[in-house]
């Protein structure tokens, strides 16, 4: 199945000033490179840098004179921030009205020098949502063809249902790698395969190197694994989300060259089955102890 996206996004919070704070050409030189590594998506949220961020990439879009059909621009909306730029925001909210949705939409657009954006989603899901209002302004952005597409991140499946009774969604993005498998059990990614709607993968790589002590045994494998395939760790993580029949696109986080690199090629990677289910049921490991035979699962995964 064929979504129009990159096989892997390339996520920019971290390229304003949540991150790297990169200059205007630092962002040009960095979309070139994605465009030539194999990456043509690229992830925004309007609150990213305090609503700065896509600001900054729109400079850096525009000068780098890449032609806007090249691209693959996703955006997202909702969440009101408590920051500088909105000093009357003094709680974190969700707003969804239809106005506001169109409001943030248009402003996305102008800010990144768009005339459209390919995917516009809801950020998080407010307990205050009301199907027939979004679909008020989502409507209105398709028929105007501010946006081609449209989905939700964070979504539970419930919640998936109540907006689809008002307005189609084709994507999703979630929280997914081997660290945080839990949508391999709900039911989250049978749910999307089922009803047509495109996965997308936020932190692909999990927590694995965030303290690779208490993640040793998975290190230990991702080791041997790394000779096996010729990869990297960082590749091996991919490659297992990439396996997923639900055709899961990862939004990687990085700014570094090698590292974007890496991962595009991660593509390439044919995981068997059982390297796969090795890596799954190291990681359960680390969670569960057993006191069963070496060769027993630590845990069951069916059977």
């Amino acid at each position: 199945m064929s979504s129009g996206f990159s096989r892997v996004i390339q996520g920019c919070m971290n390229w304003g000033k949540w991150g790297n704070s990169l200059s205007t050409s630092e962002m040009e030189k960095l979309i070139h490179f994605n465009l030539e590594s194999g990456i043509s998506s690229f992830d925004h949220a309007d609150i990213y840098g305090d609503y700065t961020t896509e600001s900054d990439f729109g400079k850096a879009f525009k000068n780098s004179t890449v032609k806007r059909e090249d691209i693959q621009l996703i955006s997202k909306c909702g969440i009101q921030y408590v920051g500088k730029s909105r000093p009357n925001n003094t709680v974190k909210h969700y707003q969804y009205d239809s106005n506001y949705i169109i409001y943030s939409a248009e402003k996305s657009i102008k800010d990144l020098n768009a005339e459209y954006l390919d995917l516009f989603l809801l950020h998080r899901p407010s307990p205050l949502m009301h199907p027939d209002e979004i679909r008020e302004g989502i409507e209105k952005l398709l028929n105007d063809g501010k946006i081609k597409s449209f989905g939700v991140s964070n979504f539970s499946n419930g919640q998936t249902d109540l907006i689809s009774t008002s307005s189609k969604v084709s994507a999703n993005q979630i929280q997914f790698s081997l660290s945080h498998n839990t949508p391999l059990f709900d039911s989250t990614l049978d749910y999307m395969m089922i009803n047509n709607i495109t996965p997308m993968s936020w932190s692909p790589l999990g927590s694995f190197f965030k303290n690779q002590n208490d993640n040793k045994k998975v290190h230990d494998l991702l080791s041997d694994l790394s000779k096996k395939y010729n990869a990297s760790k960082d590749q091996l993580l991919l490659a297992w989300v990439l396996k997923h029949p639900s055709c899961i696109h990862p939004v990687i986080g990085t700014t570094k060259t090698e590292r974007i690199n890496a991962a595009s090629n991660s593509t390439q990677i044919k995981l068997s089955e059982i390297d796969w289910f090795r890596m799954l049921e190291t990681y359960f490991c680390l969670l569960y102890t057993s006191d069963a035979a070496d060769d027993t699962p630590c845990v069951d995964l069916g059977g």
